[in-house]
This record gives structure tokens, sequence and C-alpha cells, in this order.
């Protein structure tokens, strides 16, 4: 069986940890890199729900894009915010978080999202070389995008400014990309799907004429993980790579 450390070094060639910024706090955060892996469970979060499911599962691993320990913990707790850290190194269970660096592999996160939107990728959408550039085969009407972006992102509502422009060239940053709408105009696109996006980004798109698209920060990030899952089963045919069912899109609408 591979070990945790064998399974974080694959994950390395496929998302270099220089690619990481300078905020971020990827990489092997919990548990014993000689620990065997029979079963790993992917996630695009580590919450308690998926701790709980990683138990259940008889889990060794779990491999999240989000990390777990983003901030300084100054006390491990059952009650702070430490209590995620804690229940994993009570419970044997390793933690690997490819954040950043998956976002800007290539491959990653932003390559899955715009293929799935109908595009290849033709470049990176800003200067840290998050994002993707891409065009559609053929132009479709904003409605109709809207509704690929929905049914094929699988979300529960979308959020968006008419930007009174046919789609065609479009930009993507999964997660939170709104202060990167420049970038969208600069290369020279009418459509930009990110998250997160603030009212200001939606007022500013309005006004530049560029459709502008919150899919929600989950729905846009998710997909890398079963094709994260496909990439490790191949390598590691012996361990048992399975995507969580209770992580989901948390924001619902009323």
């Amino acid at each position: 069986m591979p070990t945790v450390q064998e399974i974080f070094e694959k994950l390395c060639e496929f998302a270099p940890l220089e690619l990481q910024m300078d905020f971020d706090n990827s990489g092997f955060l919990i548990g014993r890199g000689d620990r065997p892996v029979k079963k790993a469970l992917l996630t695009l979060d580590i919450t308690l729900p998926v701790i709980r499911e990683a138990e259940a599962l008889g889990a060794d691993l779990i491999l999240s894009h989000h990390p777990v320990i983003f901030r300084a913990l100054k006390e491990l707790r059952p009650d702070g915010p430490g209590e995620k850290a804690m229940l994993l190194v009570e419970k044997g269970i390793a933690a690997i978080c490819m954040h950043t660096n998956l976002d800007i592999a290539q491959g990653g996160v932003n390559d899955v999202l715009i293929r799935l939107l109908g595009a290849e990728p033709e470049q990176a959408l800003d200067d840290d070389g998050c994002g993707r550039v891409g065009i559609l085969p053929t132009e479709l009407s904003l409605s109709e995008f809207l509704t690929r972006c929905r049914d094929r992102l699988r979300t529960n509502g979308l959020r968006y400014v008419d930007g009174g422009r046919p789609v065609h060239r479009i930009a993507v940053m999964g997660g939170s990309g709104g202060d990167a709408l420049s970038c969208a105009l600069e290369k020279g696109c009418d459509t930009y799907v990110t998250a997160d996006v603030k009212y200001h980004s939606f007022l500013d798109a309005a006004e530049l004429g560029l459709n502008l698209i919150d899919a929600d920060h989950f729905c846009t990030e998710t997909p890398v993980i079963p094709v994260l899952a496909d990439r490790l089963s191949t390598a590691f045919p012996d361990v048992e790579f399975a995507v969580s069912k209770v992580h989901h899109q948390l924001i619902s609408f009323f």
C-alpha cells in the first residue's frame, strides 16, 4: 500500500506547492507520512460531517481543496477553532490540502471549470496564473449560457448581470474572483464566470458591457474533485479514492 507521503508527493507533481500564493497554507497538514493508505476521501472542505463520513468509510486520509488549517492555531480544544484538527489527530486520519496551487496548476480547478462550460483553456486570466480564458466553439445567447452554467455546475441559483452581449469569449475563475473583472475585460472577454462577487463588481460589469455570473464558490471549484479522484485512482490502483457524498453547496436561495 502507498503511504500518505507517497500520495502527497504524487499530488505535488500535479500541483506543485511552489505555485501556491503567499497567503496560502497548502500541503500535508496533519498526520503521519509513513502511514499506509487503503482508503482516501476527497472533498472541497474538511467539515465536521466530512470527518464523520471519513471515519465511517474507514479512510486513512482526507484530500481537500481548502486548507483545514489556514490561520494560526493557538490551542486544540473540542470547542474551539482547532476542533477539526484535533478530531483528525484523535482518529488517525491524515489531511492533505491543495488550494491555490491546484487553482493555478495545469489540469487543475480552472482548466476543469472552463472545459466543463464548453471552452478549451487558452491562457491564464491574471498575472498569478489563476483563472482561464477560452472561446466557445459556438456563440450562445446569455440565456443559453446561463442554463448551461446552472446545469453543468449543478448550482441551485445564479447571480448575474447582463452586459448586453452574446457569449463567445469567456473567462472563469473558480472561487472568489470578483476582483479580477478588469482582467477579463483586458483579455477581450464578453463573459466572466466566478463566485463571491460583490455589488460594486456587478455595477462595474453592467456599465462596462461584461456579462458577469456568480455561480457559487462551491459549485465553481468542486468539479475538480472527481477529476482528481480519477487521476489518483490511476496512479494508485490499490487505494480506494471516494468523493464525499455529504459535502454540498452550502448557500440556498429563498
